[in-house]
């Protein structure tokens, strides 16, 4: 398979070392450098691209991959006010596109989780949900996209949340999201029930970004030749 890199910065680099690992080659990598060569007649060379950039950047970079009628997987967060219209625009333009707040195959585990204990949970009012999300001084975005996914499902089943803030809160209406950037911290994601009784914890801790890398390559895989919208669900069959 030929693959487009566009963002070739350290995630762009660990995603390019799974690849060739696997026999794929990479045929533009895109990076400040080589702005220039993202243009249809360059993107055309690939079969998918794999989109890992700025939130400044990745709508501008995503509908360059619809002109040029290339399945674009997408792991840049940060921008997701814009993702309704790039849905349309993807079902208008006959093109395939799979976002993802999170790549890693243990992640997507960990939201089905999420979403079942947030069910389990949800008649229980003596207990107090938070979220606490720890990544990189890097990190441009706080919350992380999978933390604001996490909170999403938490908001959809637990009872009296209507918003998530980033700050600590007493108000039961809010849950909390505490954002921590501390190096190196590829990334910890921890879901936090308390009551006067006892706690129960959730927690995902990401040792590199190998499988957040893998899990974009799996998806770039398993994108090539459709058309439509998707996301990591469809690609692991949760």
């Amino acid at each position: 398979m030929k693959i487009a890199l566009i963002g070739y910065g350290k995630m762009g680099k660990a995603i390019e070392g799974i690849a060739l690992g696997r026999g794929h080659e990479i045929v533009l990598r895109i990076d400040i450098n080589t702005a220039h060569l993202l243009e249809k007649e360059h993107l055309q060379q690939a079969d998918v691209a794999i989109e890992f950039t700025t939130p400044e950047t990745a709508y501008h970079n995503i509908l360059k991959c619809f002109d040029a009628n290339v399945p674009v997987v997408c792991g840049t967060t940060g921008w997701l006010g814009k993702l309704p219209e790039v849905k349309a625009l993807c079902l208008e333009k006959h093109q395939a596109f799979l976002y993802a707040s999170n790549f890693s195959i243990g992640v997507n585990i960990f939201f089905e989780l999420n979403r079942r204990l947030a069910e389990l949970m949800a008649p229980q009012s003596a207990y107090k949900a938070s979220m606490v999300e720890i990544h990189h001084t890097q990190k441009k975005d706080a919350p992380s996209g999978t933390a604001i996914t996490l909170a999403e499902q938490l908001l959809e089943k637990l009872p009296g949340k209507k918003k998530w803030v980033n700050e600590a809160t007493g108000n039961p209406a809010e849950l909390e999201i505490i954002s921590k950037r501390e190096d190196p911290a590829p990334g910890t994601h921890i879901i936090h029930y308390s009551s006067p009784i006892d706690d129960i914890t959730i927690t995902h801790t990401a040792h590199s970004r190998e499988g957040f890398a893998a899990g974009a390559v799996t998806a770039a895989e398993w994108l090539k030749g459709k058309k439509g919208i998707f996301t990591m669900k469809d690609v692991l069959s949760l």
